[in-house]
């Protein structure tokens, strides 16, 4: 009678989180599908934009300490902006690198000519907009502030978004890889940035789907005849 009713709350247990964990477990299964069956590459959007980006070769750049000799230099890249080599210098001042001419930010024709040349020339832009600010869930949640964003006219919602502090050409966005955003935040259950894997939400589910396994394999022990039928020939 003991066993019977232990077998009863092992079911009812194993039936009821079955229910709690069904829709995350289906999530996971959906999620790590489309993962599966889709091409990184594509997803990143590389299929919008130019293998090889052109370079320009310049002349006569002024040294990048001659511009404020008091000033320590730490960090410094090379920026083409509509046709004029900048430095960007400390990560945190574009300098124009033939003059020293200080550029507090580049302009959305600027914005327009540096995606220009990362983009396929076949794409049709239809407008762009500047970003001051954006939201946990933006798709520009990681980007550096602000930004222009770039429309394309195409089916797949094209955008790509340029750094309106240094220049940057900084990523693109589409359909796909919307879809995949949402799949992979339902996958690791991180619903503000998509990336932690160490969430109190996974670790629970994580921990109860173990539970449920187990408790399956228990139920079926304490069940099967054939466990049933051991036992008596040991009792013998």
């Amino acid at each position: 009678m003991a066993k019977r009713k232990t077998a009863i709350l092992i079911r009812k247990a194993h039936r009821y989180l079955g229910i709690f964990l069904g829709i995350q477990f289906l999530m996971w299964t959906i999620s790590g599908t489309y993962f599966s069956w889709t091409d990184i590459d594509d997803i990143h959007g590389d299929q919008f934009r130019l293998e090889h980006v052109r370079k320009t070769a310049y002349s006569n750049l002024i040294s990048p300490s001659a511009i404020e000799p008091e000033e320590k230099i730490t960090s410094i890249a090379l920026r083409e902006i509509a046709g004029e080599p900048y430095y960007w210098i400390n990560d945190q001042k574009l300098v124009h690198a033939q003059t020293g001419r200080l550029k507090n930010e580049i302009l959305e024709s600027d914005a327009l000519q540096i995606a220009e040349r990362y983009m396929l020339q076949e794409l049709k832009v239809t407008g762009i907009e500047r970003l001051e600010q954006v939201g946990k869930h933006s798709e520009y949640r990681n980007g550096r502030l602000p930004a222009y964003v770039i429309s394309y006219e195409t089916p797949n919602n094209l955008l790509a978004y340029v750094s309106a502090r240094d220049g940057a050409f900084q990523t693109v966005r589409h359909r796909d890889w919307r879809w995949f955003d949402f799949l992979w935040m339902t996958h690791t259950m991180d619903y503000e940035g998509r990336d932690d894997f160490n969430t109190i939400i996974l670790r629970t589910f994580s921990i109860l789907g173990l539970v449920t396994v187990f408790s399956g394999f228990l139920l079926w022990y304490i069940s099967s005849p054939t466990i049933r039928k051991i036992k008596k020939r040991k009792n013998y």
